[in-house]
């Protein structure tokens, strides 16, 4: 991720030098082929790891000049009848197989999957994808999630680094979640940008601001981050935490990196999420005053 940050400061320089529109606007598809890093071949599904699936594909409506495209994605059920679901939203590069373990592990919490490639990545429509495109594939999913999961207090939103960050935007735009969990979330890119590169992050596009939408939140936010994480500073997570409002949860987990990989401290992981998942369910079943705010290490 560093290295294409680097990259993508110096697209920004570039753009400093460009002169009209369509220079422009060369360099902001140059900045989102930078960016943005789908697989569009996989070869794992969650039939390698056991699990039942559906293949299901989500249309996405276009300006009414353009033809609709549609989203690929993988309902994963949950082994008992009765539970949560949970919009899955990956992070910025790859595709569905390669978050399998991850989608199994939330599966194994005890939720229905809904699983989602953005456009341009692995099997759904589209070529390069973009910010808003990617916020707009994120709402048509939750909408299949809402069909398939009409009780507002068993749909959930999760999302992984980029995922984050979009899991933060539908989390503001949409009133029927029972929570949202952004995992190993940045504030924005430009502010990734300028940790190195400051003042370039002022020219970034694809700016995913999750610090400004996390304000906005209209549910209740678990925030957690590995304390070993060299991509994204584990304090974003911290600032996105601070921003939110009430109910809220942060949960660092010590040594744990971006992608948790040393699957460190899982078991506390597991914790922290039901309890999360039942207060939430709890506080939609029977609306509490005294709404609160904690902080955990695992």
């Amino acid at each position: 991720m560093k290295r294409r940050l680097r990259t993508i400061a110096i697209v920004a320089i570039a753009a400093m030098l460009a002169v009209g529109a369509t220079g422009c606007m060369i360099l902001e598809v140059k900045e989102r082929e930078l960016l943005y890093r789908p697989m569009r071949d996989y070869a794992r599904t969650p039939t390698d790891v056991g699990l039942a699936y559906e293949d299901v594909w989500i249309n996405v409506a276009n300006d009414p000049d353009e033809r609709n495209e549609r989203v690929h994605a993988w309902w994963v059920p949950a082994a008992k009848a009765g539970a949560p679901a949970i919009l899955y939203l990956h992070g910025i590069r790859w595709s569905l197989g390669n978050n399998l373990f991850r989608i199994a592990r939330w599966r194994e919490l005890g939720f229905n999957v809904l699983a989602i490639d953005y456009r341009g990545f692995g099997k759904s429509d589209g070529e390069l994808p973009s910010e808003l495109q990617i916020y707009a594939d994120a709402r048509a999913a939750w909408q299949e999630l809402s069909r398939r999961e009409p009780r507002v207090e068993r749909r959930f939103i999760y999302g992984h680094s980029l995922g984050a960050a979009v899991a933060i935007e539908l989390g503001a735009t949409v009133d029927d979640a029972a929570g949202v969990i952004a995992e190993a979330g940045f504030t924005s890119i430009a502010d990734l940008v300028a940790q190195s590169y400051a003042p370039l992050d002022l020219l970034v596009s694809q700016r995913f601001d999750a610090l400004a939408r996390a304000r906005a939140l209209k549910a209740p936010a678990l925030f957690i981050h590995g304390t070993a994480d060299r991509f994204v500073p584990p304090a974003m997570s911290e600032k996105l935490f601070a921003v939110a409002p009430n109910p809220k949860k942060l949960h660092m987990i010590e040594g744990a990196n971006h992608g948790n990989w040393n699957g460190a401290g899982l078991e506390e992981y597991q914790r922290v999420v039901l309890e999360f998942v039942t207060s939430a369910q709890q506080r939609l079943r029977a609306p509490a005053a005294g709404a609160n705010a904690s902080t955990t290490r695992g």
